[in-house]
């Protein structure tokens, strides 16, 4: 058996002594993750805060009073207001009450924004407001936002008399002096425009409602044109021989119909 000098002895547990000290990997890369750990668990409350702090869009306020959680036996089926709710125009909001109770149901404004007029159809109540956006809503959520053109050449001087109308099959008409634009009421769906006459114009606060026909008047500034009045409906004008677009939400997959 050969004897190894004693300083070659010394030389090899001086190599061996810093491999059996040095750090594990594993214990290496835990040392290295923990303040990227600690960083997030600090942000994220931060984070919190950021996202309720975001401006709601449109700058909408919708909100929900108690009254409209009517608590119900487990399994049995919440029922409607017997009668439609009550609307009114409380300063700048938009408020619905119990149609029985009084009770207030929900209240929707827009910061900075007044409403100019409003209609209930199909269970939303559509707005106007005095910035020119038109939107929709059902107490639970704004559903759709529509702004109008050109609304500050005649807004403030014209008010929203007759501008929202209600049409047949679940359509809304939008009367401006400029154009009418037709929506979908269930989602806002810009369905049709009929532009006023060139040298004309339509007047919304003298439009007249007859069966399901909407009358305008068009009347014009140059002499040699004469006031026209012009009959809509969901589809568009009324012209003979028309044939209109179908204004419904198809289903995917099923087969269009004669008007689509």
């Amino acid at each position: 058996m050969a004897t190894q000098p004693v300083e070659a002895a010394e030389s090899s547990e001086a190599t061996a002594a810093p491999a059996a000290t040095a750090p594990k990997p594993a214990t290496a890369t835990r040392s290295r993750l923990l303040p990227t750990v600690l960083a997030l668990l600090l942000a994220l409350p931060l984070l919190a805060i950021a996202h309720h702090a975001r401006p709601a869009p449109y700058g909408d306020h919708l909100t929900v009073h108690a009254a409209a959680h009517t608590r119900v036996r487990p399994g049995t089926p919440q029922q409607p207001p017997p009668t439609p709710l009550r609307f009114r125009t409380r300063g700048a909001a938009l408020e619905a009450h119990h149609p029985v109770t009084g009770a207030p149901m929900w209240r929707y404004a827009r910061e900075g924004r007044r409403p100019l007029g409003s209609l209930h159809a199909r269970g939303e109540v559509i707005t106007l407001w005095d910035d020119g956006m038109v939107t929709a809503t059902d107490g639970r959520s704004v559903r759709w936002h529509r702004a109008l053109p050109a609304a500050g050449e005649w807004l403030p001087d014209h008010g929203g008399a007759g501008v929202l109308h209600a049409l047949g099959r679940g359509m809304l008409a939008v009367v401006t002096p400029h154009r009418v634009a037709a929506y979908r009421i269930a989602d806002g769906d810009l369905r049709w425009v009929l532009p006023a006459r060139e040298g004309c114009a339509f007047e919304p606060a003298r439009a007249v409602r007859h069966g399901k026909t909407l009358l305008l008047t068009q009347p014009c500034t140059r002499p040699v044109l004469t006031a026209q009045v012009i009959d809509v409906d969901d589809l568009g004008q009324i012209t003979p021989h028309r044939r209109p677009l179908g204004n419904e939400v198809r289903e995917k997959g099923a087969e269009p119909g004669p008007n689509t």
